[in-house]
């Protein structure tokens, strides 16, 4: 099979299909995007409109959301009808030279399944054409070629559930699996001539007769006629006539999330033979503002030189150690044999990278000498070793200060049946650090433009309202103060973490709290527990309190799987409407920085716990570094989840132990050696 062209609009086999994920049209197919391929699409086939965000964080793996607007369905409370589901798919078997490419797929398994159903679609390539055949059941079977094939191990399969009424569902249907009959579906796709048009032909499996909340559509030919046409490497246009009589016209944008990044304008390394600065202080300072990194500590102890340091700027240690090291070269004096990097966050102590100084030297002025010092460095993490009497401390700062910065930011809201609803604001943030365990942070934020005044929809819950009043917070008053605490840090044994906080510590509930946090040095496994005492805020976001409080808190396991960077989080408590229960988040972070991830949350409350019965979501994290020419170690985060619940509800704390110490991993810090620093 050919390689894949840097850019995937106008490649055979790689088209989104109208729902979301690779394949034709209406019909999925086999094939796969590229790890790491986020592919955003929307088209019209009337009467529906469908958005759709999907992912491909592992080679096998393929999953998405999707909301589908159902055209003059809407009714006494909402205009129009938004439908919303997750997809997924599986590849059983990749395509050799003479088998197909296999995979086992789901659509809308994880939301209302109006739209729901499986199937099994095999695809080969030969030459200039990618041909798909497939079986569904569901929406892709309706057309009932086949009369159930599984009913012979049980009746209940020769059936399926009624599921086109349109209830804001929720659940996986598990009960509706591979039930009723199945219809045959396939398709090709032709790579012609002119390298940017791509032809489709599909018979689809559905016949439109059993259409979601009524909206049956005459359907003259299940033979559908479609082309996708590339405008630049990774933005295409779609369209299509389906069912013998109806329009389509849809557009796609594709992003490389896994090698996601940008040139960069930082500036140059400090020359490693200038001369020495005039002071350690001015040394200390200059790499602040060149290495990125905020020195505490300078010591000599004998032919060492320990430098003890928060990173503030780049992603990778491994850089700013090369920049830190022109500096301390040009200023040590020729006794020191070694540059110990001590790196800690919030004062908590992390580890220690160690570069032998000649072996350093070496590389940074001759290529051919960088696999000596690649393999001269190591690094730990006895951080307590008792000083000497004889060692020097030549540079000592204790971190204290004010900063700030303010900027936009849009908070959004794609799930719930009131539609696309957002909230521009600009926000101001502040942070005092009092010491190096100790910080006053604060954010303001000002509404700027909003269409909240559209927010009706109450998810159906018994339990206490603690996040379902959100379209009061939102409404309430244009200025608000979204955080206001202080946090302070400790490290209390070689592999123990401590935080404790206590303020406004989120746009809905005050209160204080604590985390501790167990984790070995470059272990695989971390443990943690939080405890929390909180009380519902105003919904005006000042500081007034309401009657409500509770104690909420989890116990927490970090696993890295050791399977292809997939990070597992486990955690068992109580959550803020007093429910318990227990939450899964599945998350893989590509070379790139960016990370993609998954959650779920079942609790105790059973029926109480409202639509759907457990709460669930996607979450997209950039890093700075990969989006602007300079570089940074900040990142931003955006969330999606289908409903806003009162069940399952987690605290929203601005800090965890887990991501302050992640330097205590090692991570890829071998795999990042390069000349970035030379």
């Amino acid at each position: 099979m050919p390689a894949l062209a840097d850019g995937l609009a106008g490649e055979l086999g790689t088209g989104q299909s109208d729902f979301g994920g690779v394949g034709l049209m209406q019909t999925p197919t086999a094939r796969m995007a590229p790890e790491g391929t986020m592919s955003v699409s929307g088209n019209r086939t009337s009467p529906y409109r469908r958005y759709n965000v999907f992912f491909q964080p592992l080679s096998w793996f393929e999953g998405g959301f999707r909301y589908a607007e159902v055209e003059d369905k809407g009714d006494a409370l909402f205009d129009r009808y938004l439908d919303k589901g997750f997809d997924m798919k599986v590849r059983l078997l990749e395509e050799t030279r003479l088998w197909p490419q296999v995979a086992l797929g789901f659509r809308d398994v994880g939301g209302t399944t109006l739209f729901g159903a499986e199937y099994l679609a095999a695809t080969k390539r030969w030459g200039d054409l990618d041909v798909t055949l497939g079986l569904g059941w569901g929406y892709l079977g309706n057309a009932a070629d086949i009369d159930a094939p599984l009913g012979w191990i049980d009746e209940r399969f020769d059936d399926r559930p009624d599921q086109t009424g349109g209830s804001q569902g929720g659940e996986f249907a598990l009960d509706s699996l591979f039930r009723g009959p199945v219809a045959l579906f396939g398709g090709v796709e032709y790579q012609t001539p002119w390298d940017p048009l791509v032809l489709q032909l599909e018979v689809e499996g559905n016949d439109y007769d059993n259409e979601p909340l009524g909206s049956d559509e005459e359907q003259d030919s299940r033979v559908n006629l479609g082309a996708r046409l590339a405008v630049t490497d990774n933005f295409e246009l779609r369209t299509g006539w389906q069912r013998g009589n109806t329009a389509m016209a849809g557009l796609t944008y594709n992003i490389d999330l896994a090698g996601l990044s940008q040139v960069k304008r930082d500036p140059a390394p400090a020359d490693i033979n200038a001369a020495p600065r005039e002071s350690w202080t001015a040394a200390a300072r200059e790499m602040e503002d060149n290495a990125g990194m905020r020195v505490t500590r300078i010591r000599q102890e004998g032919e060492a030189l320990q430098v003890q340091a928060e990173p503030v700027q780049y992603r990778h240690l491994q850089t700013s150690e090369g920049r830190a090291g022109r500096i301390l070269h040009a200023q040590a004096d020729d006794q020191v044999e070694q540059f110990q990097f001590r790196w800690e966050n919030r004062g908590m102590g992390l580890r220690e990278d160690v570069h032998p100084r000649e072996a350093f030297v070496a590389a940074a002025t001759r290529e051919a000498d960088e696999s000596q010092h690649l393999h001269s460095l190591y690094a730990h993490a006895r951080l307590d070793a008792t000083e000497s009497a004889t060692g020097e401390v030549l540079y000592e700062d204790t971190p204290r200060g004010f900063s700030w910065q303010l900027g936009p930011r849009l908070d959004q809201n794609f799930g719930g049946p009131d539609g696309y609803l957002y909230r521009l604001m600009a926000v101001l943030s502040a942070e005092y650090r009092t010491d190096a365990n100790g910080w006053f942070s604060g954010e303001l934020a000002w509404t700027a433009l909003d269409n909240l005044d559209n927010y009706e929809y109450i998810a159906d819950s018994d339990l206490p309202r603690v996040r379902t009043f959100i379209g009061d917070y939102l409404s309430e008053s244009s200025l608000g103060v979204e955080n206001l605490q202080y946090t302070r840090t400790a490290k209390l044994g070689d592999d123990w973490y401590a935080m404790g906080y206590g303020g406004l510590l989120e746009m809905m509930f005050a209160g204080a709290g604590g985390e501790l946090l167990y984790r070995p040095f470059n272990s695989p496994l971390a443990l943690g527990v939080d405890a929390n005492w909180v009380r519902q805020r105003d919904f005006d976001q000042g500081f007034g309190l309401r009657d409500y409080d509770t104690w909420t808190g989890h116990a927490t396991a970090y696993v890295d799987t050791g399977l292809e960077d997939i990070l597992a989080q486990v955690s068992v408590g109580r959550y803020l409407a007093g429910d318990v229960g227990t939450t899964l988040d599945l998350s893989r972070e590509f070379d790139s920085g960016v990370r993609v991830g998954a959650w779920g949350t079942w609790t105790d409350a059973d029926e109480a716990f409202g639509e759907g019965g457990f709460d669930k979501g996607l979450y997209l994290s950039i890093p700075f570094d990969a989006l602007f020419t300079r570089s940074s170690r900040d990142r931003a985060r955006i969330d999606w989840r289908p409903l806003t619940r009162d069940g399952g509800a987690r605290l929203d704390r601005r800090h965890n132990l887990y991501d302050l110490t992640e330097e205590r991993d090692l991570g890829r810090y071998w795999e990042e050696y390069d000349r970035t620093w030379q």
